[in-house]
């Protein structure tokens, strides 16, 4: 098989990167929208959830098109996925849950305040 081009393999990242992003945000507003909160424990809980499933799609879209073809998928990268993932949410709901405390002390209305914070988390 014909080995797919730099632009192309970028326009495919690119692609899964803002599904990503649709994913994260999508979620989390979504979850805020059924369950409304503003209790730290929550939030946390929504914003890991959303992290979560954008991580999920992330790796089965960049696993199956994206790096296919370079990428063997052993257990040593999945492994090392994984713990990247983890810390990595770790940081997403630092920021998340300080920039979130910080909006509030600001008076900055919930829903901007919480997608503000999603934001500088993601970022």
């Amino acid at each position: 098989m014909k080995r797919k081009s730099s632009r192309f393999q970028f326009f495919q990242f690119s692609i899964i990167g803002v599904s990503n992003a649709l994913i994260d945000i999508g979620v989390l507003n979504l979850l805020l929208l059924l369950f409304h909160t503003e209790k730290s424990a929550m939030l946390l809980f929504y914003n890991s959830i959303s992290y979560c499933l954008e991580i999920l799609n992330s790796y089965i879209w960049n696993a199956s098109i994206t790096f296919n073809r370079t990428s063997k998928g052993s257990s040593y990268q999945r492994i090392t996925f994984f713990v990247q993932a983890l810390i990595s949410l770790g940081i997403s709901n630092l920021v998340f849950l300080g920039a979130n405390s910080l909006f509030a002390i600001l008076e900055i209305p919930n829903w901007w305040r919480y997608n503000l914070s999603k934001a500088l988390a993601m970022g």
